[in-house]
């Protein structure tokens, strides 16, 4: 078996052992109801496992899409769907699939190991869903929305909200899963906006800006900028957006926004490159972290 092959069976093996399934085509219909999915639209379903939801999918949507990396549960689809014309399995693991160029929306149950990837994958490709409905825990959908549905906002949520409306449109019983999760979910909803809230040519800046305030691990996010804003200037800043003594976490999407305008008016071009590359280093630096736990 060819190394890539390998890979391709090992991701499939330990996505079936860690998935859950819903199990009652009425509750999938039901949530399926709770959505904006209809009779025109185009819908990729990620991981169709035993076909629970792409049955529903299909009752109501024009086209379904089942992305499936398991060999033998893409064949049993292929077989179980074959006079649905409505329905196209594609046995691919999703992460490296590319989506369709034409609008399309997501509806899936996803393997929880996966939800980081899966969510990064569906938001930063070149054509993002117009909307996706993904199965998740809780506490990850807590992450990705941040406050209100979360404590507080993260990292994720801020870098997210900038493009995307994040809410919860249903929380799910652990008891129509099989086998049970040791954990609650929901139903997420993640749809893009209109417009960014930020400039296309300045999303990149934008986003390593983020990256560079959250990482800096100083006890306030103006201290995280003090290489980048010059002490006058983050004196303004504090007054003016009210960030004083604020931690990273503590500053609403409204108050990164009104850094990052106030970063690109005041803070001259050299300074700027301070902040640029922020998230390939720090996807650089999670990759390494990944291969030294892998030798160990």
């Amino acid at each position: 078996m060819a190394e890539r092959e390998k890979d391709i069976f090992n991701d499939a093996r330990q996505l079936w052992q860690s998935q859950n399934f819903l199990r009652r085509p009425e509750f999938v219909r039901s949530l399926i109801e709770k959505t904006d999915i209809g009779v025109n639209d185009l819908v990729v379903e990620i991981g169709p496992g035993t076909g629970i939801i792409t049955q529903q999918l299909a009752q109501r949507a024009q086209h379904v899409v089942g992305v499936e990396i398991d060999e033998r549960l893409a064949t049993n689809l292929r077989l179980d769907f074959a006079n649905k014309t409505n329905v196209s399995i594609v046995r691919a693991d999703f992460l490296r699939w590319q989506p369709p160029k034409k609008p399309y929306k997501v509806f899936a149950n996803i393997p929880f190991n996966m939800t980081a990837d899966i969510v990064s994958k569906l938001t930063e490709d070149r054509h993002p869903p117009e909307v996706a409905y993904l199965v998740i825990q809780d506490k990850a959908a807590e992450r990705f929305a941040g406050r209100p549905v979360g404590k507080v906002d993260t990292q994720s949520s801020i870098l997210l909200k900038a493009g995307y409306e994040i809410g919860v449109v249903a929380r799910i019983d652990r008891r129509e899963f099989t086998p049970t999760p040791r954990v609650d979910t929901v139903l997420a909803m993640f749809k893009k906006r209109p417009s960014f809230l930020v400039e296309p040519q300045n999303y990149q800046l934008f986003r390593d800006f983020v990256i560079y305030g959250y990482n800096q691990w100083q006890p306030t996010v103006l201290d995280s900028f003090k290489r980048v804003f010059n002490s006058r200037r983050r004196a303004i800043v504090a007054k003016e957006i009210d960030i004083a003594g604020a931690r990273p976490s503590d500053l609403t999407l409204e108050q990164w926004l009104r850094l990052f305008q106030a970063f690109m008016i005041y803070v001259p071009q050299d300074y700027k490159e301070i902040v640029k590359n922020a998230e390939q280093k720090l996807k650089s630096q999670q990759r390494n972290l990944k291969k030294q736990h892998k030798t160990r």
